[in-house]
């Protein structure tokens, strides 16, 4: 046995870890080691047991003297990357990639695993210089253009993004699946119907190959171009097809929902918290969607101290975690609480005490959010529900849990339930919600950002007069990069004619 190539030993190791017995495969990993030091396989292969066994400075030291050797090897790189990212090290994570592909040959599904990877991350520079480099040694793959021109459109280069998913839409009809006319229509604000975007959206409906996902958001996508001419007939038609189709797609359940709020009412309160993070303070900005979410977000983040990290999942994922219902123990209560400090902080914001997380949904687990976090500030951003419903319907979400977005009773069954999820938890816990009216903000935002930074201790002796942060990924990805206005305020007015389902809601 022991006379075994180093191919043979590779072969038995792999199959003892599928099959879950690492015990015996680290041991014949020993061995097999002894006979060859050197080799690079069996290393790396040690190095994935390191990881197994918890074992991630080993792991680190290991795939780090691998990729010394190797720097293009994708195995390692990517193995370290995704280390990395768990242990909040995101900056570090999308040095190591950025690293392997530097000189490598070019490979599109190795650039899309790593583009698909620092997105998750959040890293969307890292990404879209990946997808640069990527488009710009293969320029004949249309899904390589179609990743570069969501990363572009995130990160306000909307020139960029427009030529990357015209290139896209030019060399494959399947970039229509991949979204490429919404990120087209929502890379600029048009001035006239003539333009040729208005016949390329026309064009591409006319292919009966179109999933129904895909027509939906090219009727979204027409329908946004249309408003943005004023023609407020046209856009509300369109908007009204693209809302029918998405409606009759989506998973999302108002039963569903109703059970899972009227859970959250009836639950008793945390008897337990987690004790506060030093130099840790989040900000939790919650509310419907579309109510001025990331607009707050990104004027806070203007004053020095305080990071956006923009809608993070963690707060609903760890809400589904059995250790974090029912009688909570203090250690899952403070495991949880500095995992989610530790994908907050990351290692590229050193100078930052405040965090901002504006996932809007999180107004169903603010219990839990002052469990894990006694010095969190919440932040409900409130604004007028004819404005709210009608910004909702005529957004497409890519997330199930926006489902409700397509049917004014859905929109107007979540209004109500965030209202009562928030009176409810305002009972509880007081001291920590604040209130923001859009309207308010957009009249007076310096005002009301001062007078808000000052009750949630943020320091207000100066204030940054930089743009937006560098990626914006949420539907006002392009509102968000322009100077505070008020257009929004009574928007629904010019489509009450077209849209009288928008009367329903209360004007206030």
């Amino acid at each position: 046995m022991t006379h075994q190539t180093e191919q043979q030993w590779l072969e038995q190791v792999r199959a003892l870890m599928l099959r879950g017995d690492f015990a015996t495969a680290g041991s014949a990993l020993g061995v097999a080691l002894s006979g060859f030091p050197k080799s690079f396989e069996l290393r790396r292969v040690l190095a994935a047991l390191h990881r197994q066994a918890r074992r991630e400075g080993e792991a680190e030291s290991l795939l780090r003297l691998l990729l010394d050797e190797r720097p293009q090897d994708a195995g390692c790189a990517f193995a370290l990357a995704q280390l990395l990212i768990e242990q909040g090290r995101t900056r570090g994570a999308g040095e190591v990639l950025r690293r392997s592909f530097d000189g490598a040959d070019p490979d599109a599904n190795l650039a899309i695993h790593a583009i698909e990877m620092l997105d998750e991350a959040d890293r969307k520079s890292d990404a879209a210089s990946i997808a640069e480099h990527a488009t710009a040694a293969m320029p004949g793959d249309p899904r390589l253009h179609a990743y570069a021109g969501m990363l572009a459109l995130q990160l306000g280069r909307f020139e960029r993004a427009r030529e990357h998913y015209l290139a896209a839409l030019a060399q494959s009809p399947q970039a229509c699946e991949w979204h490429a006319p919404q990120g087209l229509a929502s890379a600029q604000r048009y001035s006239d119907a003539a333009h040729p975007d208005f016949a390329l959206f026309d064009a591409c409906l006319q292919r009966s190959e179109l999933s129904g996902h895909a027509r939906s958001t090219l009727l979204f996508a027409l329908g946004k171009a249309y408003d943005d001419v004023g023609d407020y007939a046209k856009a509300a038609r369109y908007f009204r097809q693209a809302n029918a189709l998405a409606h009759s797609l989506t998973r999302w359940s108002r039963k569903a929902w109703r059970r899972t709020v009227e859970a959250r009412l009836a639950s008793a309160p945390m008897a337990r918290h987690a004790a506060a993070i030093d130099d840790f303070v989040p900000i939790f900005i919650v509310g419907i969607p579309r109510s001025g979410t990331t607009l707050l977000a990104e004027l806070l983040s203007r004053y020095p101290g305080v990071c956006n990290r923009g809608e993070m999942p963690w707060i609903a994922k760890l809400s589904g975690r059995a250790d974090l219902s029912g009688n909570l123990s203090e250690d899952a209560l403070q495991g949880a609480a500095s995992f989610y400090a530790a994908q907050t902080r990351r290692d590229d914001a050193p100078a930052a005490r405040w965090f901002i997380d504006k996932q809007p949904l999180n107004f169903r687990y603010v219990d839990l959010i002052c469990a894990l976090f006694p010095h969190a500030r919440i932040i409900h951003c409130t604004r007028n529900a004819r404005d709210t419903a009608l910004s909702l319907w005529t957004q497409s979400f890519r997330e199930d849990v926006q489902g409700y977005a397509y049917d004014f009773g859905d929109i107007a069954t979540v209004m109500r339930d965030c209202a009562r999820l928030m009176a409810h938890w305002q009972s509880r816990c007081p001291q920590v919600i604040s209130t923001v009216r859009y309207e308010q903000l957009v009249a007076q935002p310096d005002r009301t950002l001062t007078t808000l930074a000052e009750r949630i201790g943020i320091t207000t002796s100066r204030v940054s007069a930089a743009g937006p942060s560098a990626s914006i990924s949420t539907a006002s990805l392009w509102q968000a990069r322009q100077p505070v206005h008020s257009a929004s305020v009574q928007r629904w007015r010019a489509y009450a004619p077209f849209v009288p389902e928008l009367l329903k809601f209360a004007d206030a």
